[in-house]
C-alpha cells in the first residue's frame, strides 16, 4: 500500500493485527480521547496504567465504557512508567504511549540501562507531515530529543527515520540533510556533516535509502529551485525525509508547518525496542490520533 496521506496510516494499521498499547499515567482526557478513538477503529488494544479512579471519571465524561479494557491502578506517574515499560519488556504490549507524565520521566524509564527499552545509543523524534503544498508525506527530524546532535548521533537519527519508512513499506526513502546552504563550508558544521553522511550512503555505510546533502530546504522540496541553482540530485524536490542540523531548526520547522502551513502531523519516538507515542499538550486531538495510527501501522 502506498501511503500518501495520514489517513492512510489508519487503513494500514487496520490491515494488520491490532497492536497492544501501554499508556503510562493514562489519566489524561486528551490522551484518552485519542486512545478510545483508535480503539474503536481496532487500531490498538490499550492497557491503561494510572490512577484508576481518575481514568473512570474521565471515561464517564467521554461516555466511554471501560468494559474489556485492562487498567493497572497506579497513582504515581514515575511508577506508572516503570509498569508500562515492564509490559513492553515482558512482551505484553507493542507500543508505549505517554500520558500525564513529564517527557523526562518517561524517557528515564525508556533509557534505563537495566530495565528500559534501549535498542541503540540514540533515540530520536520523527514527525510525519501531510502538507497541502507538497506532493507526498514529509518527515522532519529531530524536533524534540537531540539538542545538538554530533555526527554519530546524526547517523543514528538517519537510521531511525529510515527504519520508520521501511516499516511503512517504503523501501528506499529519499533523505535530504539540510543546512542554510547547499554547498560545503568548513565553517558551517551542518554542511560538513551532510557531506559526510552523503559519502557514507554512497559507500553503503548507511543503507536502505537515497541520501543527499547539504541541501537547503528549497532544494529539498522544490525541483524548480534545484533547476534554478543547477543542482543535480535524486533527492532534490522529492524528499521523503528532512534531517535538520539541530533541535532548534527542526522545532521551528515543525511548528511552522503545523501553525502556518496548514499541515497535519503524526509523530513517534524511534530508536527504542518499540515505537513510542510522545505527544505534546499543544498537539491537536487529530495529531494524537494520527500518532497512535503511525505507531500501530509499523510492521
Amino acid at each position: 500500500m502506498t501511503i500518501s496521506k495520514l489517513t492512510d496510516l489508519i487503513t494500514l494499521a487496520k490491515s494488520g493485527e491490532t497492536k497492544r498499547m501501554a499508556v503510562a499515567a493514562a489519566a489524561d482526557k486528551p490522551v484518552l480521547e485519542a486512545v478510545f478513538k483508535a480503539m474503536s477503529e481496532k487500531i490498538v488494544k490499550p492497557i491503561l496504567v494510572g490512577d484508576k479512579k481518575e481514568i473512570e471519571e474521565i471515561s464517564k465524561e467521554l461516555n466511554q465504557s471501560l468494559d474489556g479494557i485492562d487498567i493497572i491502578d497506579e497513582k504515581l506517574p514515575k511508577q506508572a512508567v516503570a509498569i508500562a515499560v515492564a509490559l513492553i519488556r515482558e512482551g505484553k504490549a507493542d507500543i508505549l504511549m505517554k500520558g500525564l507524565v513529564s517527557s523526562a520521566d518517561l524517557l528515564r524509564g525508556v533509557l534505563n540501562k537495566e530495565k528500559g527499552l534501549r535498542k541503540g545509543s540514540t533515540i530520536s523524534h520523527v514527525a510525519l507531515f501531510e502538507i497541502p503544498t507538497y506532493h507526498k508525506l514529509l518527515a522532519v527530524t529531530d524536533a524534540a530529543m537531540n539538542v545538538a546532535p554530533n555526527f554519530k548521533e546524526k547517523v543514528a537519527i538517519v537510521n531511525n527515520t529510515v527504519e520508520l519508512f521501511h516499516k511503512l513499506g517504503v523501501k528506499q526513502p529519499k533523505v535530504a540533510v539540510v543546512a542554510a546552504v547547499e554547498t560545503v563550508n568548513e565553517k558551517m558544521e551542518a554542511t560538513v556533516h551532510a557531506a559526510m553522511l552523503t559519502s557514507m550512503c554512497k559507500r553503503n555505510q548507511i543503507k536502505g535509502c537515497i541520501l543527499d546533502g547539504p541541501l537547503a530546504v528549497d532544494n529539498a522540496v522544490s525541483k524548480e529551485a534545484c533547476d534554478h541553482k543547477g543542482i543535480v540530485s535524486e533527492v532534490g524536490g522529492d524528499s521523503d525525509i528532512i534531517v535538520c542540523p539541530d533541535i532548534e531548526a527542526a522545532n521551528v520547522m515543525y511548528k511552522t508547518l503545523n501553525f502556518l502551513a496548514g499541515a497535519k502531523a503524526a509523530a513517534v519516538i524511534m530508536g527504542a525496542s518499540v515505537p513510542i507515542v510522545l505527544t505534546s499538550r499543544a498537539d491537536t486531538n487529530e495529531a494524537k490520533h494520527f500518532s497512535i495510527a503511525l505507531a500501530a501501522a509499523m510492521n
